[in-house]
């Protein structure tokens, strides 16, 4: 059986009582995937926390809804609509290695290779790139202190903040907020130390991921980020597209296309001369169940 056909068989006792769901990742970034073009019960933070908790639910780093596309992301081509909620039932507008896997699920179902996914961050272009490898192509990297937002007019390529050894950061926005910082040595710093101070910083009114980068020569990155609402995750795609950006508007490297190595594995990142990012990396399957 296809894993969409499991998340599409709910009865209407099913969607009563629970939902079908189906877990993924993309570099140890796990996702619980529901279908709700078929079991459209609403999702409340209350249910997201829950199926979140790895003691009391499914477990994962975030909860993915796939819903109908809205008429006009319809009539722009889109096959369906994506929500990504965070482990404290907020909802987000990006999420790198979530849409690769929704967009394998997609892949699966309509028997394409190329398709649209409409999230709150845009219009989201995916296609398979290879065995269980999707390519998502997101919208340009904004550096505009009111897109991110901020809470007052900063230069967003040198941050006026630090914490520890994390000092004179550049905030960018991927339809989800960024804050990379770049040292010598990724390995001796202590990310889960210095990180949550940037997080809650009062300049971000919305927090922001952190993500803390290591240059290892001018086509390889190292990468490591602290994630709202406060996750050192194994995987951030789009923290490895503004690491990429950020390297690149410092003069820190001069190659657009870049290896990010994460702690769960690397990405293949591309930032085009309009400071669009493109994303390659893999997705599995874990599991399917009930919530």
């Amino acid at each position: 059986m296809k894993h969409i056909d499991f998340l599409r068989q709910a009865t209407a006792i099913e969607v009563a009582t629970y939902r079908r769901f189906v877990k993924m990742h993309g570099l140890q970034n796990h996702f619980v995937i529901i279908d709700q073009r078929h079991t459209p019960a609403p999702i409340d933070k209350e249910d997201v926390v829950r199926i979140c908790n790895p003691h009391i639910g499914v477990g994962g780093e975030q909860l993915l809804a796939i819903e109908a596309a809205s008429e006009a992301a319809r009539e722009a081509g889109a096959y369906a609509r994506m929500r990504i909620f965070n482990i404290d039932g907020r909802e987000v507008g990006a999420c790198g290695n979530a849409t690769r896997c929704v967009a394998h699920l997609l892949f699966e179902e309509s028997g394409t290779d190329d398709l649209l996914i409409e999230t709150a961050a845009g219009l989201l272009s995916c296609q398979k790139a290879g065995p269980m490898r999707v390519r998502v192509t997101f919208g340009a990297i904004d550096m505009d202190w009111r897109s991110l937002p901020l809470t007052r007019e900063v230069d967003t390529l040198h941050l006026p903040l630090e914490s520890g050894p994390l000092r004179d950061g550049v905030a960018l926005s991927i339809g989800t907020p960024h804050a990379v910082f770049f040292v010598d040595d990724l390995g001796a710093t202590d990310v889960t130390r210095y990180a949550p101070a940037i997080q809650h910083d009062p300049l971000f009114v919305e927090g922001t991921n952190v993500g803390v980068a290591e240059i290892v020569d001018d086509t390889t990155l190292r990468l490591v980020v602290w994630e709202r609402p406060g996750i050192l995750t194994k995987a951030c795609g789009t923290g490895a597209c503004v690491a990429v950006q950020a390297a690149l508007k410092r003069g820190l490297i001069a190659s657009r296309q870049v290896t990010v190595h994460l702690p769960a594995g690397p990405l293949e990142i591309e930032i085009r001369s309009d400071d669009v990012a493109v994303m390659t990396g893999p997705v599995a399957y874990c599991c399917h169940g009930f919530v």
